[in-house]
């Protein structure tokens, strides 16, 4: 009975998802929205809760955010990626001043205590690199320009992750310095391994990984990725994180043939981590931290949106392109709620977590609907400051200069 059940609350979630994102394709929009409406609506004190299907969600949401990091990765080789982080670390500088201090302020103003403010700071600061990949493909942007230049960010702050989560980890729980460390180093070494791994023995990677049949190939990618994956997130580093690498290191046919035969799996998981996302969040947790929540979305958002914008412009990419950068930038996501959910855990502050909540769930609306109309609505405001600024080139001709007629 409960596997009947089951199937059929998961198959009415996928039917569902397919719906809604066949009516966000005729207004040209991105579906993320619509499903984390949908999440909602289904989710703790939502319409109609699910419960048999939770677990399974859960499962396919992580292996969603796991699919949309390796097909990131698969983008670019293990020297794109160096070459980036050599070039756009002051980005990565730039992003974490601007957008981790609002967080960190709200939170000692709000009296909540150091390490409250260190927890909120990283929930402004991380950008959801699931929601922007999915969006990015979603516009057909994954060519442009200054996408590495999104995806240089994106990269220097999962890699920070690496060293923050440990860090939020051992202040959360109030382990002593010795302990913190240990667990800094190890993840610190894991991360670098992989990196190391995946820039010097790359092509060996894609050799063994490497098959003229579709099934082979598609089976040792997946499961090469989730392993990797588990064991980055064990070493307490992040699962996406070491997907990423992943991607990094399989170059070539490979790569390409690992992005055609993924790019339907991702896109089912991808829909079902956002489901997954609005289902954990009690609508009525949010109304009272709503207000809060919303001039921090407002002023994080102005701030990605800066950082973006200077990080396209330091790359040397058209004023379009760096609208499109800092837009592209805004959401949160997944990283933020891992975050929140440390804290929340350890009972460090009751009112951190529906903050976190209700702040991840604007951005992560907001977030596609900039991405998409940031540039446009900057054009058009530039164009409007340009003509009203023209000097009047055709004099006015006033009453007492009118010709008078014979």
């Amino acid at each position: 009975m409960h596997s009947a059940v089951l199937l059929i609350e998961f198959g009415s979630i996928i039917l569902g998802l397919g719906l809604l994102g066949r009516f966000a394709g005729r207004f040209r929009l991105s579906p993320i929205p619509l499903y984390l409406l949908a999440g909602l609506a289904f989710g703790e004190g939502g319409l109609l809760p699910l419960g048999a299907s939770e677990e399974f969600v859960a499962t396919g949401a992580e292996i969603g955010v796991i699919l949309l990091l390796l097909m990131l990765g698969l983008e670019y080789t293990a020297s794109d990626l160096v070459s980036n982080l050599k070039t756009h670390y002051p980005s990565g500088l730039v992003d974490c001043a601007l957008n981790a201090l609002p967080g960190a302020a709200v939170a000692l103003l709000l009296g909540w205590g150091p390490v409250a403010a260190v927890v909120l700071a990283g929930v402004t600061w991380i950008s959801s690199s699931g929601v922007i990949a999915k969006v990015l493909g979603d516009l057909g942007r994954v060519g442009n320009r200054e996408t590495p230049v999104i995806l240089s960010v994106l990269v220097l702050e999962d890699l920070a992750m690496a060293v923050y989560l440990p860090i939020v980890t051992a202040l959360v729980a109030g382990v002593g310095l010795l302990a913190g460390s240990v667990t800094l180093a190890i993840a610190l070494g894991a991360a670098g391994l992989v990196l190391f791994l995946a820039v010097r023995y790359g092509r060996l990677i894609s050799r063994f990984v490497s098959s003229d049949d579709p099934e082979k190939l598609l089976l040792v990618v997946l499961g090469l990725t989730i392993l990797v994956a588990g064991v980055a997130q064990q070493l307490q580093v992040s699962a996406a994180v070491g997907a990423f690498l992943v991607g990094i290191a399989l170059s070539g046919e490979v790569a390409e043939g690992a992005h055609t035969l993924l790019s339907p799996l991702r896109d089912l998981f991808a829909a079902v981590f956002f489901v997954f996302f609005g289902l954990h969040t009690d609508p009525s947790s949010i109304p009272p931290v709503l207000l809060p929540a919303l001039g921090l979305a407002v002023v994080t958002a102005l701030t990605k949106i800066a950082t973006g914008y200077w990080a396209a412009r330091r790359a040397g990419i058209s004023v379009k392109g760096r609208w499109r950068a800092g837009g592209a930038l805004v959401a949160r996501g997944e990283f933020s709620i891992v975050i929140a959910g440390l804290a929340v855990s350890a009972g460090i502050e009751p009112s951190l977590g529906p903050l976190a909540t209700a702040y991840v769930l604007i951005l992560v609306v907001v977030g596609p609907l900039t991405a998409r109309y940031t540039e446009p609505v900057a054009m058009w405001w530039s164009r409007r400051r340009e003509h009203r600024d023209l000097p009047e080139t055709t004099p006015r001709t006033t009453e007492a200069e009118a010709p008078v007629a014979d």
